[in-house]
């Protein structure tokens, strides 16, 4: 292998590696500041924990949108989500039943397909995603975050909140620190993944699809198996729900609302795939209100058939 390519793998293993542990600073960080600010437990996970995973996403994403690699910006949101489904369910559901929640099952669930649906409505109109589509995703967040927060306020659990486990000076500091390993992670990330495309004749869209895909879905993947090793076994399927949520509207619509993504007409296969991937997850759960171990072997073995067929595509 060349030295340079080498180098550019090094830089891309450094990047992901901010990029983890900068999500995790920037969770601690910001739960602490919410606990001493009284902010309920449940919703600090339904924002800050939620939004704190999908930041490796939305910081590739962004800087990809900033830098003209548009292709790796809507590649990296559909294998990222296509990952969450497939593998982090898929895994998590080998290892144990993954109960559902009546609340996720009705609500959540279906509206992680319906916005899947509009995304992908956006694209067919016009190969792109315009400014416009961005803001409107992003507003669609604001009103689903707003919903969030008012249902929880109404639950019984509205009122229980963790004692903080940092001092506001030191939570502070873990904001900032784990922003600024979010943001140069994102950018070494980005750089030494279109240089590697590059050097070994691979599409940025490949590139985004597999290596960046499956790296930034790394604190999706950790924190769902750590919660099923302590019996939280619905904290997996709410955060995967939850990530694959904030990945469209959030990732993308600032993606597309700092410029236009233009797509080409090749990735409509992966965005149907997605559009099955989580019907399929939809349907599954509806059966039976959890997935099993055989449910789980159906998901690894579609993750590593698409994977085959997304590089010999290439």
């Amino acid at each position: 292998m060349d030295g340079s390519i080498i180098l550019q793998v090094v830089l891309l293993l450094v990047g992901f590696v901010f990029l983890i542990k900068g999500s995790d600073f920037f969770v601690d960080g910001a739960s602490s500041i919410a606990s001493l600010l009284k902010i309920p437990t449940i919703i600090v996970g339904l924002t800050i924990v939620a939004f704190g995973t999908s930041a490796p996403e939305a910081a590739v994403s962004i800087t990809s949108s900033l830098t003209g690699s548009n292709a790796m910006a809507v590649s990296n949101v559909i294998g990222s989500n296509l990952f969450n489904i497939l593998m982090v369910i898929g895994v998590s559901a080998l290892l144990g039943d993954l109960l559902m929640e009546k609340s996720v099952l009705n609500k959540d669930l279906p509206f992680l397909v319906g916005i899947t649906l509009l995304f992908t409505a956006f694209i067919i109109i016009g190969w792109n995603i315009t400014q416009i589509e961005g803001i409107i995703l992003l507003l669609i967040l604001v009103g689903y975050v707003y919903y969030l927060i008012r249902g929880a306020r109404k639950s019984k659990d509205a009122n229980v909140v963790e004692d903080a486990k940092l001092t506001p000076l030191k939570s502070a500091i873990f904001i900032i620190v784990g922003l600024a390993g979010i943001i140069l992670g994102g950018d070494l990330v980005v750089n030494s993944a279109s240089d590697i495309a590059i050097a070994l004749g691979m599409s940025e869209t490949l590139v985004g699809l597999t290596i960046v895909a499956i790296g930034t879905s790394l604190p999706e993947l950790v924190t769902s198996l750590t919660a099923l090793k302590k019996g939280e076994n619905q904290i997996v399927i709410g955060n995967v729900i939850g990530s694959n949520i904030f990945n469209i509207l959030f990732v993308l619509g600032a993606s597309s609302a700092i410029s236009q993504i233009p797509l080409d007409s090749s990735m409509l296969i992966d965005v149907v795939f997605m559009i099955a991937v989580t019907i399929l997850c939809f349907i599954f759960g509806k059966t039976q209100d959890k997935y099993d171990k055989k449910e789980g072997i159906i998901l690894v073995a579609l993750f590593i058939a698409y994977m085959a067929f997304a590089i010999l595509r290439n």
